[in-house]
């Protein structure tokens, strides 16, 4: 499906309006983190989920896969949060399954709509500089290096793996064996660095 000049203008609209408001709602959800220690302290911020009780891990796998399909945050927040809220372990188990889901449905939502799809909702720049990989013989065993590696634009690659050849079953087998190191690298690392930087703020 080709969209014309003036539906990809729509379509980026949409876009915009939705990551804006995603972004402000995150923004004003950190002002009030903040404000509540939930970013300093995971006592405070398990006390914020457990007001959602059993639903609290639905609620933030959701809020990881909306994430992967939208950059409604940076991701690094989410995977940082997942291991505040829920601890190491489960934080990591749950940041994994909802990045994972967000990433198949990314890929099947390119699937779908197509090239120009994924160029009405990518960033100019970082869509130049990826989109000649479709064209590469090797396209598979580049994307599966790319998820493996915790710098890689994931959301625009899973997009993009959706208009190549690669099959959904390779496409899930890469996401569910790539992404885990990713994660980790996320996750664990930038808990580290809060560790260390946050007896530095007080």
């Amino acid at each position: 499906m080709e969209y014309t000049g003036r539906e990809k203008w729509k379509i980026n609209i949409a876009i915009n309006c939705i990551t804006f408001l995603g972004m402000a709602l995150v923004g004003l959800f950190i002002i009030y983190g903040i404000q509540k220690h939930l970013f300093t302290s995971q006592a405070a911020l398990e006390g914020f989920l457990h007001n959602f009780g059993v639903f609290s891990p639905v609620i933030f796998m959701v809020f990881q896969a909306v994430q992967a399909i939208l950059p409604i945050a940076p991701g690094g927040i989410g995977c940082l949060g997942g291991i505040i809220a829920f601890g190491p372990v489960k934080g990591f188990i749950y940041n994994y399954i909802g990045i994972c889901i967000g990433s198949i449905i990314a890929f099947l939502i390119s699937r779908r709509y197509g090239l120009s799809f994924v160029q009405s909702i990518a960033k100019k720049k970082t869509f130049n500089k990826y989109v000649g990989w479709l064209e590469k013989p090797n396209f598979e065993k580049l994307f599966a290096i790319a998820i493996f590696m915790p710098v890689a634009p994931d959301d625009l690659l899973c997009y993009l793996a959706g208009v190549s050849k690669i099959t959904l079953r390779k496409f899930v087998f890469i996401i569910i064996l790539g992404k885990p190191f990713a994660i980790a690298a996320y996750s664990f690392g930038l808990n580290l660095i809060m560790q260390y930087l946050l007896p530095l703020l007080k």
